[in-house]
């Protein structure tokens, strides 16, 4: 019995859109599952070296849910590349100033570090209310 493999034309043919509502999903189970439909694990075609996943729209990102006292504990770092200018903002601020940034550093934290992640990234949409501008794809509700 032979192994079939994916190839990358075959997965952009069989590409789908799912929906996925943040509201109150804790944000790193939210973020695992949508890291697995973009990576294409839900799929039987799953290959590890090709991009067979689907496209992952996020809605009401403002108001995913972290427990205990991370709002205030979780800091989210970056660095301009400056000696001595690292900034550190919590997660409370990040989220009233950016609010789809927790999830996309969450799942991109998830995804490969090479260009097949960075790929796979690029089919993640991320909006703070439930407004998007994706309707004519048809997406359908994923449930987690």
């Amino acid at each position: 019995m032979r192994t079939s493999s994916a190839k990358p034309a075959d997965a952009q043919a069989a590409r789908k859109w799912w929906i996925v509502d943040a509201k109150d999903q804790p944000l790193g189970r939210l973020a695992s599952k949508v890291a697995g439909v973009l990576r294409g694990k839900t799929k039987p075609t799953f290959t590890p070296h090709v991009d067979t996943g689907d496209f992952v729209i996020i809605i009401n990102a403002a108001q995913v849910k972290v427990t205990g006292r991370k709002p205030e504990q979780k800091s989210y770092y970056r660095h301009t590349g400056r000696p001595g200018s690292i900034r550190a903002e919590t997660f409370r601020h990040v989220i009233e100033r950016r609010p789809e940034v927790p999830i996309e550093m969450a799942v991109r934290g998830m995804l490969p570090k090479n260009s097949l992640g960075r790929g796979l990234l690029k089919k993640l949409k991320v909006y703070p209310s439930t407004v998007h501008p994706h309707s004519a794809q048809k997406p359908e509700a994923l449930k987690l």
